[in-house]
């Protein structure tokens, strides 16, 4: 929803009643409902996997079907119905793009993730492209609605333009986050992980578990300058989201080093727990321009006179549309007399 909102739309979308530019709230509506239905996909699809490992450890044990509150078979159902109807209202409600994401999410988590668990460390990085995509997935949405060619996920992610970079930024802030986050949350329990079979760095090699936290933890303040240089948020963002970067480096500091011993890794886990919706909060706060088209609103003044340059050049692009469209309308008017 935060990189649906972050999306910096153009006046185009401006609606007849307003001069604000605004997406669709049937969109968000879409997009949200179908994301929540992909995520329970995924989640009943884990559960299925590793009923036996989940018993093993107590953050797991009380799962529905450890405890045989629910069949396998009816879980089954579940996920299938849930994956299916959240694929379809993203596909449907918002783009193919965006559903497209959707359904690779569920691959992944559910058909990559989950195995991997008991396989390699790297699961850990695995996941955390997971908790990326939903991200893109809001920016996308957005990009969608604002679409000026075709539409295809070229457009939508890897716009010739730079706009789609505000999307990926927003990605690569929950696939940094995660690594702090998890390396502290698992930390405490990393005998369950390893009793029940589950290759963590939390106890395969606790040293670069925490040196791992410590990396991506140093990674959110070159994030908000680049979020800043992206036009995704006012420069002030920089100074605002300071306090936060901070004061999870540091808790990520103390984890490394002493690797998780003496209360770090609580410290670092609720650093981080707080961290990533004040960091979303700010930069909704400080999104580029929405300050401006604030004070105009209440002020009662606009973006710019009858005798500014920038209408002269909005009148002008506006006649070019017109007279285009007239051309067009002119040429098949043409052919479909020529084919008479």
């Amino acid at each position: 929803m935060v990189p649906y909102a972050l999306y910096p739309v153009p006046e185009m979308l401006t609606p007849s009643m307003t001069a604000t530019p605004s997406l669709s709230p049937l969109t968000l509506l879409f997009l949200t409902t179908g994301t929540t239905l992909c995520c329970a996909s995924a989640n009943t699809f884990n559960m299925l996997y590793e009923p036996a490992t989940d018993a093993k450890m107590t953050r797991t044990r009380n799962r529905p079907l450890v405890r045989g509150l629910l069949s396998k078979r009816g879980a089954a159902l579940f996920g299938v119905l849930a994956g299916a109807a959240g694929v379809g209202a993203l596909y449907f409600g918002v783009n193919p793009t965006v559903s497209g994401l959707g359904l690779s999410n569920i691959v992944l988590y559910a058909g990559v993730y989950t195995p991997l668990k008991a396989v390699t460390v790297l699961n850990t990085w695995v996941g955390a492209v997971v908790g990326g995509i939903p991200p893109l997935m809001g920016w996308a949405a957005a990009a969608g609605q604002a679409a000026t060619r075709d539409g295809t996920w070229r457009e939508l992610l890897l716009a010739p333009d730079g706009s789609s970079l505000g999307g990926w930024l927003m990605a690569s802030l929950l696939f940094a986050w995660q690594f702090p986050h998890f390396m502290a949350l698992s930390w405490p329990i990393r005998h369950e992980y390893r009793a029940a079979g589950l290759r963590m760095l939390a106890w395969t090699n606790p040293a670069r578990n925490a040196r791992v936290a410590l990396r991506y933890s140093l990674f959110f303040a070159p994030l908000s300058l680049a979020l800043c240089a992206a036009g995704v948020t006012s420069w002030v963002f920089v100074a605002s989201s300071a306090p936060l970067n901070f004061w999870i480096a540091r808790e990520a500091v103390r984890f490394w080093r002493t690797e998780g011993n003496g209360g770090s890794a609580r410290g670092l886990f609720w650093a981080s727990v707080w961290h990533l919706p004040g960091f979303m909060i700010l930069a909704l706060l400080h999104k580029k321009g929405m300050w401006e088209r604030a004070w105009r609103a209440v002020s009662g003044l606009s973006s710019s006179s009858a005798t500014d340059d920038g209408e002269w050049e909005d009148d002008e692009e506006l006649q070019e549309m017109v007279a285009m469209t007239a051309n067009k309308v002119a040429e098949k008017d043409t052919a479909s007399r020529v084919t008479r």
